[in-house]
């Protein structure tokens, strides 16, 4: 796509050339700070990081996990057309033109703008890659994941101005560019899903029905399985094998010493790393008492939440002189009765996982017992058959894994193109064609005031 014809030195490092006829002004002339309160009649507001400002959905349990308070006169009016922000989460991207009226938190800004300007336009650009890395120098950082925005320094940062058809032009351009490429992402991760599914049904099947379609099949006896292979094997996990809760200690035990098997060892990964990064001052007899070998199962035991409760962790090799931590139970099967392969698969299918989060909304705080933990019923097929289910699934799972690995490729491809166009047009290094169309907005030109 062709530039303009002139371009000058912005004297901004970080946007380099722009063209000639554009104008440069700082957010501290464009924008006004305003703050009206006492709306606690109109609708409550989010700003995200992902779409900027939205209706808050008051049904969303995930949405909603922060405090609402009965009193919501203190919470401040964002109209729209106006340019609301999330102070603490501006170097993420947390701020946009608002298409909607209501209230947000107190804590966060308000603005109108002072110059005529294409809402669109200017939504579209300060959300881009360039700008919040500008949001992001004008911030300091007081805990994880917060970081306060100096308003001082927020200010001094630079914005592009086009003419008025030009900011139209721009956004329509970006809307119709974004949408489908959009579309296509959306249509992609569909498609992810959908790989994911079939990953997991073909788990499902393979380790309660095996590989053989004609096998005679028997009831299971236990509802939530169904039907299993005549010559299987049911048992509950105490009779197959021994549990033990993890270490506890204090502080100064752990940071220097022999490899210790951390909580997020086991709760990311569904085999457990060869090398850990944890150490332990641990004695011969912790080592002896809380090995892990080859064939353990180690189960996240405690959390806030009953849905990370019961995560499963292989171990497919021997972690030498290795403890593992208090907050997990590990299971050891007794021999000749589960292929770790084949454990690997079946602790971590869809079924075991509603099992327990079933179970944990019986009790008061999501911990796993080893007492629930026992009474857990395993399908147990001959040793020979556990090592081809294993085999099979491991082969059916590499192609499905490769296929969504190339889709995902292709989103982050499609992200990454997305995000050089808006900057290449914002910015006016391309010049994008008059579409012709009405203004992007209904509020061009001042805005509420």
């Amino acid at each position: 796509m062709p530039g303009y014809e002139v371009y000058n030195d912005s004297g901004v490092e970080w946007i380099g050339e722009i063209p000639a006829h554009w104008e440069i002004v700082n957010l501290g002339a464009l924008l006004k700070p305003i703050s009206i309160k006492n709306k606690p009649h109109l609708s409550l507001l989010s700003i995200t990081r992902e779409k900027g400002v939205i209706e808050r959905d008051m049904d969303n349990q995930e949405e909603n996990h922060n405090y609402i308070p009965d009193d919501l006169s203190n919470y401040k009016c964002l109209q729209k057309g106006q340019f609301g922000m999330n102070k603490m989460k501006a170097w993420q991207g947390s701020y946009g033109v608002s298409e909607y009226t209501g209230i947000i938190s107190p804590a966060y800004y308000v603005f109108s703008f002072n110059k005529e300007i294409d809402p669109n336009y200017f939504n579209i650009a300060i959300r881009s890659r360039l700008y919040i890395s500008f949001f992001g120098c004008a911030s300091d950082g007081v805990r994880i994941g917060q970081w306060d925005l100096s308003k001082t320094r927020m200010k001094t940062i630079p914005f592009l101005i086009p003419s008025s058809g030009e900011q139209t032009a721009i956004a329509n351009f970006l809307d119709c560019k974004i949408t489908k490429i959009d579309q296509t992402i959306a249509i992609k991760e569909k498609q992810i899903l959908l790989l994911k599914e079939r990953k997991q049904i073909l788990i499902q099947n393979a380790i309660t029905k095996g590989l053989d379609p004609d096998v005679p099949m028997r009831d299971s006896g236990v509802e939530w399985i169904g039907k299993i292979p005549y010559h299987w094997e049911v048992k509950r996990l105490r009779l197959i094998g021994t549990t033990q809760n993890g270490i506890s200690a204090e502080a100064d035990y752990f940071g220097s010493g022999h490899p210790f098997v951390s909580y997020s060892d086991v709760y990311n990964c569904r085999e457990l790393p060869c090398l850990v990064k944890g150490l332990a001052k641990s004695s011969t007899r912790d080592r002896l008492q809380y090995s892990v070998k080859r064939g353990d199962v180690l189960f996240t035991r405690t959390s806030e939440t009953a849905e990370e409760i019961g995560f499963p962790s292989v171990c497919m090799k021997t972690i030498e002189n290795s403890t593992f931590a208090g907050f997990l139970i590990r299971f050891r099967p007794k021999p000749n009765y589960l292929e770790p392969g084949f454990s690997k698969y079946y602790f971590c299918s869809n079924m075991l996982r509603a099992y327990f989060v079933g179970e944990m909304n019986i009790v008061t705080r999501a911990s796993l017992s080893q007492e629930l933990l026992k009474a857990l019923p395993v399908l147990l097929p001959p040793l020979k058959e556990q090592l081809a289910i294993y085999n099979h699934i491991q082969t059916q799972s590499t192609k499905i894994d490769k296929a969504i690995t190339i889709q995902e490729q292709m989103i982050e491809k499609l992200k990454e193109y997305k995000a050089t166009l808006i900057n290449s047009a914002v910015t006016g290094k391309i010049k994008v064609p008059d579409t012709g169309k009405k203004k992007s907005k209904e509020a061009h030109g001042q805005p509420n005031q």
